[in-house]
């Protein structure tokens, strides 16, 4: 078996074999999913600051920043879109560098992260989308086939989400009731 690799630990000193490739893949690696349902293998993407800290003219206490998230999130807006309204509005352009801590790690630890992680809700509506599309345009056969594409994205993307625990293991998708977890 391929995965079955021994892996000595430093500080103890002991060797291990993984049994399984879950094992070892949880165990070993960082979670990162590979594009699913396109050609590009591409690696592009914006590159963050090398400097951890926070820019020198940047006056704002991380307190000040951790109340404007939570005041943000009350009105339902999603981390992404929070990011996006403290960069544009406030000039912060990493929360990390000035609070020590991501945006969404500070809405779970106030508890207002939400229920459903953002991509999984994004695949969702365009599911919920599509299916509308469908039922007015039956003959549509590529947004059939996009549709089973999208919705396997979803069973993929939940697997991932409870093995990592962000969702409950009874945590199912099925199409009849989707719409009922946008609202």
């Amino acid at each position: 078996d391929v995965y079955k690799r021994q892996v000595s630990t430093q500080s103890t000193g002991e060797n291990r074999f993984f049994k399984s490739f879950e094992e070892f893949f949880f165990k070993t690696k960082t979670f990162k999913m590979g594009r699913m349902h396109s050609r590009g293998k591409g690696i592009s993407g914006s590159a963050i600051p090398y400097k951890k800290t926070p820019p020198n003219w940047l006056k704002i206490p991380s307190e000040e920043v951790c109340e404007q998230i939570c005041k943000l999130a009350k009105k339902g807006l999603t981390p992404s879109q929070i990011g996006i309204i403290l960069r544009d509005s406030h000039g912060i352009g990493q929360v990390s560098t000035v609070t020590g801590t991501k945006i969404l790690r500070i809405l779970r630890a106030n508890g207002l992260a939400p229920e459903i992680p953002e991509d999984l809700y994004h695949l969702i509506k365009k599911a919920v989308n599509v299916r509308k599309h469908l039922d007015r345009n039956r003959k549509d056969y590529d947004a059939k086939f996009r549709l089973i594409l999208v919705e396997s994205r979803i069973h993929r993307l939940a697997r991932f989400y409870k093995r990592a625990q962000f969702l409950p293991a009874t945590w199912k998708y099925e199409s009849s009731t989707a719409s009922a977890l946008l609202a």
